[in-house]
């Protein structure tokens, strides 16, 4: 029996700070700069995992056991449950949900930009490619692609119109040609 449990690791970063936000004031998103930043709640180490059920989820654990500390599933690219802050490029907020669905917003950053910016990379590359699986699929189910395949004592016929013969020339190198094989 096949076992469909699987996670891949995708990311590792080793130091995350976690931050305890306000709630989200406007429309215009949130800032770090509101966040105390000097003064993380929290820090570990991020994983960014691939579970076999299609879910991304960012893990937040400790950086010495390895103990989850929170976890955040992203169900799809540009929701709330993973967006960048207005007002700099190493620092998100994600969305946290415990066993029992509960939900809690939390900002997290990174000391260094090449670890956010490999965050979000990784991300979009999740996404990006499940899409086009998801292309594949369906193009599968639809019929587009397939490869028609003779059966046994069926023939196929081409009728290339009125196309001469040039003497001292065999069919194949005819048909190689017309064909562009």
């Amino acid at each position: 029996m096949l076992n469909n449990d699987f996670s891949a690791v995708l990311l590792v970063k080793r130091e995350v700070f976690l931050y305890m936000i306000p709630p989200l004031s406007g429309t215009k998103g949130y800032k770090a700069s509101d966040w105390n930043l000097a003064n993380p709640n929290w820090t570990g180490r991020l994983r960014l995992v691939s579970k076999s059920d299609d879910v991304l989820e960012i893990r937040l654990e400790d950086k010495n056991t390895g103990e989850l500390f929170a976890k955040a599933p992203i169900n799809r690219l540009n929701s709330v449950d993973f967006e960048p802050v207005v007002d700099s490029s190493r620092y998100f907020v994600i969305r946290l949900r415990s066993d029992n669905g509960q939900a809690r917003f939390v900002g997290i950053g990174f000391s260094d930009q090449s670890d956010s910016f490999d965050l979000k990379v990784a991300i979009q590359d999740y996404f990006r490619s499940a899409l086009e699986v998801e292309k594949e699929i369906k193009a599968e189910e639809s019929g587009i692609n397939k490869i028609p395949v003779l059966g046994e004592g069926q023939t196929l016929t081409l009728n290339f119109g009125a196309y001469e013969l040039i003497p001292n020339r065999n069919a194949l190198q005819v048909l190689t040609k017309l064909l562009a094989i």
